[in-house]
């Protein structure tokens, strides 16, 4: 069976090709200087510890490079969470 031409309801909607937003949470904190080099995702710095990347992230190979950057960091990675698609308004820069 064709997984990607068999769209069931887990997958409907979700297009390679659209920018979807992640929540990538690693154990330790990072400084806001990061930030560029994680493809300007948020940092986000939670009381327990685990600092949390966030925000847009346009394919699949620039998830596994923001992935690369935190395993080449030495710092575990507690999570790496889909929130969402990103929305044609947002990727035109209208509201």
């Amino acid at each position: 069976m064709d997984v990607q031409n068999s769209p069931d309801e887990s997958n409907l909607g979700n297009e390679p090709s659209r920018p979807m937003v992640y929540e990538i949470r690693i154990k330790g904190h990072l400084g806001q200087q990061w930030r560029h080099w994680f493809m300007g995702l948020n940092i986000l710095l939670e009381e327990d510890g685990n600092t949390v990347l966030a925000g847009a992230v346009v394919d699949q190979s620039a998830l596994h490079g923001i992935l690369k950057k935190v395993r080449d960091l030495g710092m575990p990675l507690v999570s790496v969470n889909p929130v969402g698609s990103v929305s044609e308004d947002l990727l035109t820069g209208g509201l």
